[in-house]
């Protein structure tokens, strides 16, 4: 397949702080002063001269390099500030880089920010038309996809009405239905499914892919790993504006939430600040236990463990939850003292919860650990990624096979007949 994007060695710096003086005949005389070896003259007593003192570099993007072939869905993940947007900025070029260079082959569309260009004083007719043009297309195009665009962003009965007295669901919807309409051969799209409701969400992520079969090239930010997933073959990571990971996209989900869950769990469960709640009861410590009563987060596949959480705090009638989930931030299961506990249960201020799971079907694999603590529907603590469980793989039917993790998050202990007769392991094997 064709190139049709390739950056190498991109960079892109902002300066932060004040800049100068303040003012221009402070800065030609500091200016002066440096060009004659002077001190600066604009300096403290003792202060010493590191050009633009108040300021400091931001490199928002450092020696990216990448290429993205023609058809391709290639998603662009990481944390706020990692250089996401801005990698899409510079290749709509909103702006330039620092360094570096990027070629690209065909017309571009950006979905960067929706709604920009819409009027408040003019109809969704009206502003339909003006952003359509702001975004490169004929007014025969807007024509012929007027109807269209109308039906998707569901305000045929509100089209002639200002936008000012839309909702703020109907704004966006709109806004949304223009720019997805576009027919570029790159669309580069930032964080825009996640406007409107959630049945609007999964008819935009359904335009997305639509798009995606067309055989048009998609760049396509987003913090929705499902998304990603549903969307993309292919992702990158960025990590404070580098290059952290290039490759499939299971592969580059699993690099970036295991990026952010070794900096949460590396640091002591009481001294977590990401954590939510009122903070009445807050689990302190959390420690895992293999089947044999040994403190171990390393788990063989099918054996029982245990999860014990330390808490400080008061709270009658309380509610304790441990969740398991994967990286995708699926919960997969849980135990929870509401469900599986008929009595109210009372924290009386340094508490040891115990929870046994003596049915584990989990696959092998890595996978996070959850807590919940509150009341009913009031949380009091709430920490993710508050430990790490691992299940190794084990030969557990005996077969002499390892079963295959890519075929579901949890396995079964199945028997299989055959005319009504029971076929052994042994068999199977």
């Amino acid at each position: 397949m064709t190139t049709v994007i390739s950056v190498e060695n991109l960079s892109k710096v902002y300066r932060l702080g004040q800049i100068g003086t303040g003012t221009i005949s402070r800065d030609l005389e500091a200016w002066w002063a440096k060009m004659r070896g002077k001190p600066n003259p604009m300096l403290r007593i003792g202060e010493t001269d590191h050009g633009n003192r108040d300021s400091e570099d931001l490199w928002a993007l450092k020696d990216v390099s990448f290429t993205v072939k023609q058809g391709e869905v290639l998603g662009i993940i990481g944390k706020n500030g990692a250089g996401k947007s801005t990698l899409l900025k510079i290749l709509s070029r909103v702006t330039a880089p620092t360094s570096g260079r990027v070629r690209v082959k065909g017309r571009i569309a950006s979905l960067l920010e929706v709604g920009t260009g819409f009027h408040p004083e003019l109809t969704g007719r009206e502003n339909t038309y003006l952003n359509g043009a702001i975004l490169g297309m004929s007014r025969d195009e807007i024509d012929r996809k007027f109807d269209e665009i109308v039906d998707f962003a569901e305000v045929e009965k509100f089209i002639d009405t200002p936008v000012k007295r839309y909702s703020s669901g109907m704004y966006v919807r709109l806004a949304f239905a223009v720019a997805a309409h576009l027919e570029p051969e790159i669309l580069l799209v930032d964080e825009v499914l996640a406007v409107g409701d959630a049945e609007f969400q999964k008819k935009c992520l359904g335009k997305m892919g639509g798009v995606a079969k067309e055989g048009r090239t998609v760049l396509f930010v987003s913090h929705n790993m499902v998304s990603i997933e549903s969307l993309c073959f292919r992702t990158i990571v960025l990590e404070n504006g580098k290059l952290g990971f290039d490759g499939l996209v299971a592969d580059g989900i699993s690099n970036y939430l295991q990026r952010k869950r070794d900096i949460s769990t590396a640091l002591p469960l009481k001294d977590r600040k990401d954590r939510s709640g009122s903070g009445e009861v807050q689990a302190i410590e959390i420690n895992l236990f293999n089947q044999n009563g040994e403190t171990n987060n390393k788990i063989g596949l099918g054996e029982n463990f245990s999860i014990e959480i330390k808490t400080k705090g008061k709270l009658k009638k309380a509610v304790v939850g441990i969740l398991i989930g994967n990286f995708s931030r699926t919960q997969i299961t849980r135990g929870y003292t509401w469900e599986q506990i008929a009595d109210d249960i009372e924290l009386l201020g340094d508490d040891i919860i115990r929870c046994d799971f003596k049915s584990n079907y989990l696959m092998h694999g890595s996978y996070s650990i959850h807590i919940w603590i509150g009341q009913y529907n009031r949380c009091s603590d709430y920490v993710e990624n508050a430990a790490e469980l691992i299940i190794y793989p084990k030969d557990i039917f005996n077969t002499g096979r390892i079963l295959d993790p890519t075929g579901g998050l949890l396995y079964s202990d199945a028997e299989w007949k055959i005319n009504n007769q029971l076929l052994s392991r042994k068999e199977l094997s």
